[in-house]
């Protein structure tokens, strides 16, 4: 297919309300990369991929376009997780230290804390493995 052609397929699947992916190593494909959604370059490819991809391979293997997808799965599960607890700290306390049921300075100490779980959880994404 050429450039062109990529470019046009990617317009049409978007023009039907899909999310596009496109996956090349740039020789051909880089109009296509910069137009898709998602723009995946193989590193081993040319210097335009891997300027307009949105995710850089490293290796030169298509297998691990689906394990960047899992690890981008887990890192979004994590940010909603985060935001959860993080939330929830500021939803309880507070309101609860404001009314002065709870003492300002467990309610800052409980804030710390958070910071500090949030930075937790996020570290044990180094030990993930798809």
């Amino acid at each position: 297919m050429t450039p062109e052609g990529k470019v046009e397929a990617i317009a049409e699947l978007q023009r039907e309300g899909c999310a596009v992916a496109m996956v090349g190593d740039g020789v051909n494909g880089a109009p296509a990369l910069s137009r898709a959604d998602l723009g995946v370059a193989i590193g081993g490819g040319t210097d335009v991929a891997v300027e307009v991809g949105d995710v850089i391979l490293i290796r030169d293997d298509p297998r691990d376009v689906a394990v960047a997808l899992k690890i981008g799965r887990r890192i979004v599960r994590q940010i909603r997780q985060n935001l959860a607890w993080a939330f929830a700290y500021n939803v309880v306390l507070i309101p609860l230290a404001t009314l002065g049921v709870l003492y300002p300075v467990y309610a800052g100490l409980a804030m710390a804390m958070s910071s500090i779980s949030v930075t937790g959880w996020s570290l044990t994404l180094a030990k993930y493995r798809p």
